[in-house]
């Protein structure tokens, strides 16, 4: 069973979403937060798989909650479901550690999927966000492909894919610190600040 908070400020968002949480046999709804503290609080609590995390919220908002579940809980993933699809909400959720970005208006049964795939390590995202980060991207080299070293390439073929880093070390028999220090070296080179932006980049130019 995939162990799921929802927070979300709106009462009949979290009981909407609870509801919809009960149609899946995989899924169980651990709790519920109306702000980031207190998601933070029940996440470290319940050992949420994943938070279901609004953005726009009194008190500690959804960006700063991710940051701090990113470090606190690093092993919960965030998928971000939110009515916001500006370039600025979407960088920032993805830099404090979102796994995943998308919009309240989704089918019901994206929503459910986009839970089960940032478990898997993917990262779905709401096709408006999607465009967001191709367009912000859209102004890099592709012949920074060049500038990549053979390993780096395959580090962020393996990221395209959806792959953390514990299983692109397992891929290439590496440990997941060189993953990492590959992947400083990547986002460097290529101008981006988060492995979903890196994949997206891959995707077009690998």
């Amino acid at each position: 069973m995939i162990k799921v908070l929802v927070v979300d400020d709106h009462a009949i968002v979290r009981r909407g979403l609870a509801a919809l949480l009960a149609t899946a046999t995989d899924l169980e709804l651990v709790g519920m937060a109306v702000d980031g503290a207190e998601a933070v609080r029940l996440a470290l609590e319940s050992g949420a798989d994943v938070v279901v995390m609004d953005l726009s919220m009194p008190g500690v908002d959804g960006v700063t909650a991710t940051r701090l579940l990113a470090t606190q809980a690093p092993g919960c993933r965030v998928l971000v479901l939110t009515s916001f699809s500006d370039q600025a909400r979407v960088s920032d959720a993805l830099r404090a550690g979102a796994d995943g970005y998308l919009l309240k208006h989704a089918e019901p049964e994206d929503i459910l999927d986009g839970i089960r795939e940032v478990v898997r390590g993917g990262a779905p995202l709401d096709p408006a966000a999607a465009r967001i980060l191709l367009n912000t991207s859209r102004g890099r080299r592709a012949g920074a492909t060049d500038e990549l070293t053979g390993r780096e390439r395959e580090v962020l073929a393996l990221v395209a894919t959806g792959l953390n880093n514990r299983q692109i070390g397992r891929r290439l028999d590496i440990t997941e610190r060189t993953v990492k220090s590959h992947l400083h070296n990547i986002f460097q080179r290529l101008g981006v600040t988060h492995r979903t932006e890196a994949a997206l980049w891959a995707q077009r130019n690998l």
